[in-house]
């Protein structure tokens, strides 16, 4: 009897699944047809990601190697992008790009935020440190008046 590996079963229901999920048409869409005869095809970049594991695992009667429980998992990421629009009118053909603001925004925010971060820490130990003068200062005149009452 020729039996599977349980590893390459999960593979392939995970592999099955994307399968379902993604094909071609999420890398160069559907055509979009417009009443004024311009055709619009989106195109986009897709990224996968897929991990997968298992173990046989001895039970209590059975040493390992002998119909063993199996557990085992597996798990994928997809990233879709836009990248860019086919307009086609009549015999002209041209490409249309997608903004970069849209993706490289997200990017220069995360540039940015040691930069933000510091200044939002300088901030607030300067607020501390004013603070701590006024304290010092309400201290010493208090002392100041106190000594100047005896």
């Amino acid at each position: 009897m020729d039996k599977k590996n349980p590893v390459g079963e999960v593979l392939e229901v995970t592999m099955e699944k994307l399968r379902e999920m993604i094909d071609v048409n999420t890398v160069v869409g559907n055509p979009i047809h417009t009443p004024e005869g311009v055709t619009v095809i989106p195109v986009s970049k897709v990224s996968m990601g897929l991990v997968s594991g298992g173990s046989d695992f001895a039970t209590k009667n059975q040493p390992v190697g002998k119909d063993n429980a199996y557990g085992g998992a597996s798990s994928a990421g997809v990233n879709i992008m836009p990248l860019a629009f086919l307009i086609i009118t009549g015999d002209s053909v041209r490409m249309l790009p997608v903004a970069a603001q849209s993706s490289g925004s997200m990017d220069k925010a995360l540039d940015l935020l040691p930069e933000v971060l510091t200044k939002i820490t300088t901030l607030i130990d300067q607020k501390k440190a004013v603070k701590a003068e006024k304290q010092k200062a309400q201290t010493l005149s208090q002392d100041s008046a106190l000594t100047g009452k005896k």
